[in-house]
């Protein structure tokens, strides 16, 4: 089918759509905060499953949309109903749907279609969609218009193409976060080849950090932590961290000057991105995966005589999403939550703010009646 007409098709669907109330959480405005809603889902298609929704992370990445902060790039519609870390039970699967059948568990990331037949697409990589990425929430909705809503909810359907298989062997509250916390610093690390053997530095200690130094440590590098923080490192070396610098401390940080094969910074705040690039060897490379509202100023020279490579990477494709809940699932790798109820979310919106939170809040959305 050509393009053309499968977007033909899905205008047509559209009109046609049935579809069905369920309870959520929404932000009417950037300052209002969130409140019971009820949204409107589409009734599954032969290719969607339905997934009551047991657990949905909260991501850094809700608070920004919510208050609007990226307006610039990711402009938000009201009312928002964020969530993009979905763990849940198929409770209706299509007639065409081959993956996924009633009873079984099941995830969903940061995006729920994509054009599915640029370049990117066919590679495995719809995260690089040069067309038609449809975010999870705040993403335009081809099917019922508006935007798309997110896991706050009890409910959501998606095409099973876009949907993952969740290992019932791990704790699914603590798998929740691995939807974009855990696939948004396993991609990179996999992309780049960290492996045994190698030299691997992490910036930051929080939601993505954490994962960061658990991914390393699981793919046998040495993980060397970075935090102003001196109290966190306890905490680092029991995530999998073998050392712990300071980086307020040049002293500390010069030792380590052109030593390391790799750096992930999971920073978003405003930082020194010089400081680390000193410490990158020769062809080693620094990846940013943290999201500061301003651009950090960058010593040309730092690149030029090491040969060094600075890159960003965001989450991975479903194909990797599924390879890494595989790979957690072999390695007893989960995220360290603070499970709380769905009326607790302004408060913990709150405590983000401070970053008051180890290391991810995840929502029991039994709590949503």
């Amino acid at each position: 089918m050509s393009e053309a007409a499968r977007q033909a098709a899905k205008e047509d669907s559209s009109s046609k759509a049935q579809t069905f109330t369920t309870s959520a959480y929404s932000a009417q405005g950037p300052t209002s905060g969130l409140a019971p809603f009820t949204i409107q889902r589409r009734s599954p298609r032969p290719q969607d499953v339905q997934i009551e929704i047991l657990y949905c992370g909260v991501c850094h990445s809700d608070l920004h949309q919510v208050c609007n902060e990226w307006q610039s790039i990711m402009p938000t519609t009201y009312p928002c109903v964020p969530g993009h870390e979905i763990v849940g039970r198929v409770v209706k699967a299509g007639s065409a749907a081959v993956k996924f059948k009633e009873g079984d568990l099941a995830a969903v990331g940061c995006m729920v279609d994509s054009c599915r037949t640029c370049a990117s697409c066919r590679g495995g990589e719809e995260q690089y969609c040069e067309n038609s990425l449809i975010l999870t929430y705040n993403g335009q909705d081809k099917i019922l218009g508006g935007v798309t809503y997110g896991g706050y909810s009890k409910s959501i359907v998606v095409d099973e193409a876009f949907v993952l298989r969740v290992p019932d062997k791990l704790n699914l509250a603590g798998v929740a976060p691995l939807l974009c916390a855990g696939i948004t610093t396993y991609s990179p690390m996999r992309h780049w080849n960290v492996r045994k053997g190698q030299k691997v530095g992490v910036v930051g200690l929080g939601g993505l950090g954490h994962m960061a130094v658990k991914f390393a440590h699981a793919f046998g590098a040495r993980v060397v932590l970075f935090t102003t923080s001196a109290h966190k490192a306890a905490d680092a070396l029991r995530l999998g961290a073998d050392e712990v610098v300071v980086s307020k401390n040049d002293a500390e940080m010069q030792k380590h000057a052109g030593s390391f094969d790799f750096i992930l910074d999971t920073v978003s705040a405003e930082h020194n991105l010089n400081a680390y690039l000193e410490l990158v060897k020769l062809n080693g490379t620094m990846t940013l995966v943290g999201a500061p509202e301003k651009s950090a100023p960058l010593k040309t020279f730092n690149l030029l005589f090491k040969r060094r490579q600075l890159a960003g990477s965001i989450i991975g494709g479903i194909r990797e999403t599924q390879e890494m809940l595989d790979f957690c699932a072999e390695s007893g790798i989960t995220s360290d939550i603070e499970l709380i109820r769905i009326q607790q979310i302004n408060e913990a919106y709150e405590r983000l703010l401070k970053s008051d939170v180890k290391y991810r809040f995840v929502i029991d959305m039994a709590s949503l009646q």
